[in-house]
């Protein structure tokens, strides 16, 4: 009797299972964030080449298709870090290197997607005022027609004048809705990798696990 009260006693001063001990947030990472990014960053890089196939004179703060194509890289970094087995930071320098790089991606690209955001909404300001007309096969467009002096812009290879008043417009208010979706995934994704690193946080707490259920018991 005395023996078998002693091996219960040592075996509820056990604890947890070592292989559950980091069963956290940050081990495995959310394979959705990351696929939300490869679909928003193909998202905005096709719209942009849409853009770009309405008119050569686009610039490239109008046609954002450099913004979609960053966040494809932080995503396919995203996949490589869920598919990574978890260490211990201090174990494993390759994996605390690829989640430092991740969260500076993850911030480079909500930078990005905000600046994307403020060129489109002044893009589709101008563009939803411009008075255009054809000249050849360009469409010259002014914002003011009553204006001698003000600034006209001009887009080669468009010959229905129609495209940038109405559809190159829409593609503007796109780019503002999917920037702004693929920035907030870029400040969840940098949230995460914060939290994992500084805050400690465990998911189920191993209470269907029976050494956990002796173990609270003592």
């Amino acid at each position: 009797m005395g023996q078998g009260e002693k091996k219960k006693g040592m075996k509820s001063d056990e604890g947890p299972a070592p292989q559950d001990a980091h069963k956290c947030c940050g081990c495995r990472f959310p394979l959705l964030v990351a696929l939300l990014q490869l679909l928003l960053g193909v998202a905005v890089a096709t719209v942009a080449f849409l853009m770009l196939a309405i008119s050569p004179s686009l610039l490239a703060r109008e046609t954002p298709h450099w913004a979609g194509i960053i966040l494809c890289l932080v995503s396919i970094l995203g996949l490589i870090l869920y598919c990574i087995t978890y260490h211990p930071d201090e174990r494993n320098s390759m994996q605390f290197i690829a989640k430092l790089l991740y969260f500076v991606l993850c911030t480079i690209g909500l930078v990005i997607s905000v600046l994307v955001m403020a060129f489109a909404g002044h893009h589709y300001s101008q563009a939803s005022h411009f008075s255009c007309k054809e000249v050849g096969e360009d469409c010259v467009c002014i914002l003011d027609p009553e204006d001698p002096i003000a600034r006209t812009f001009t887009y080669a290879g468009v010959s229905d004048c129609e495209v940038i008043t109405g559809t190159l417009t829409l593609y503007f208010l796109l780019q503002i809705v999917l920037n702004l979706a693929q920035a907030l995934v870029c400040a969840v994704g940098a949230f995460i990798m914060w939290k994992h690193r500084y805050q400690v946080f465990f998911v189920g707490l191993q209470i269907g696990s029976p050494s956990a259920q002796q173990w609270q018991k003592v």
